[in-house]
């Protein structure tokens, strides 16, 4: 077991000790199947009671909900919403217009005007995350490129995936039922549980394990992780 660079192996929560082992992967293309992936690079590793969480982000690839900057035509309201956001070194969010057309197109644009209306009301009182609260998972899910993001996703938007607690449970049954699963987002400002077989508790927990983003953000390809009681 090791831990990606920078990350700690192990974390305590609740008075319990857990591993968070990353797993490294090949490049997972949109051609790919994911319970494939997840044969290869999980079902050997996995022991019963440990967790495996998923990376939304190859989950929605592996659905084709990956699309090249060149295939998207962002319309006047996104270049115009997109100069608004607040970018990050974590995640582009919707700070680009294409992210931004994704999201209009994903979330419909009513929601997310009125995301924008209200959050630029509540910033000017110093509010923050209205927007992503109002818009929703959807538009939260949705990555652009940056400088870390492993080619040819250097040059795609990555939409949210479909189902997650459906793939969560079919990944389950593919690990043999003894194993939860997770599909999760999330990066170093924090993480969203998309879909899990696991209750609205152990859902909590399982974002304050992850909290450090222990799959780090960039260059590690590791998309799975296992997370073991020590």
């Amino acid at each position: 077991m090791q831990a990606n660079e920078g990350k700690a192996l192990e974390t305590s929560v609740d008075g319990t000790s857990y591993a968070r082992i990353p797993l490294r992967t090949r490049v997972v293309m949109p051609d790919d199947d994911l319970d494939a992936v997840i044969t290869e690079y999980a079902k050997d590793a996995v022991q019963p009671g440990d967790l495996l969480f998923v990376t939304e982000k190859i989950v929605a690839i592996t659905q084709g909900r990956s699309y090249r900057l060149d295939e998207i035509t962002p319309r006047k309201l996104a270049l115009f919403l997109s100069k608004y956001v607040t970018r990050t070194p974590y995640g582009i969010g919707l700070g680009m217009p294409e992210t931004m057309e994704m999201a209009l197109r994903e979330c419909g644009t009513p929601r997310i005007l009125f995301a924008a209306a209200v959050s630029a009301v509540t910033k000017a009182f110093g509010r923050k995350g209205d927007f992503y609260r109002i818009a929703g998972d959807k538009a939260r899910a949705i990555d652009g490129p940056t400088k870390h993001t492993i080619p040819p996703y250097n040059q795609a938007v990555v939409l949210g995936p479909k189902d997650p607690d459906g793939v969560a449970a079919r990944l389950k049954g593919l690990l043999g039922g003894q194993v939860e699963v997770a599909v999760v987002d999330i990066n170093d400002l924090g993480g969203n549980i998309l879909g899990s077989t696991l209750d609205k508790a152990g859902e909590a927990r399982l974002v304050k394990i992850l909290g450090d983003n222990p799959l780090g953000q960039g260059l590690e390809s590791t998309p799975l992780g296992i997370v073991r009681a020590v």
